[in-house]
């Protein structure tokens, strides 16, 4: 199993340019903020990710590519 620091790691490096905060509560459920850069203004909230879901690079790579299709949704949804 992949140890909690290393899993916010991979998250938010995955993420990049994008400015991502990842958290792990003590139950192992990952909360992730997507934050605008220039603003600080917090677009994507996704509460209660369970990490015991994230055992696989495969698992780990369609939850970065779901984050990424929320985000490109939400700016065209904006714009």
């Amino acid at each position: 199993m992949i140890s909690a620091l290393e899993l916010r790691h991979i998250i938010e490096s995955g993420l990049l340019p994008r400015s991502c905060t990842c958290s792990v509560n003590p139950q192992g459920s990952l909360l992730i903020k997507m934050i605008e850069a220039s603003s600080g203004r917090v677009e994507l909230f996704v509460p209660g990710v369970l990490a015991s879901d994230l055992t696989s690079s495969r698992a780990i790579s369609n939850l970065l590519g779901e984050l990424r299709i929320e985000m490109t949704a939400r700016k065209a949804i904006c714009a």
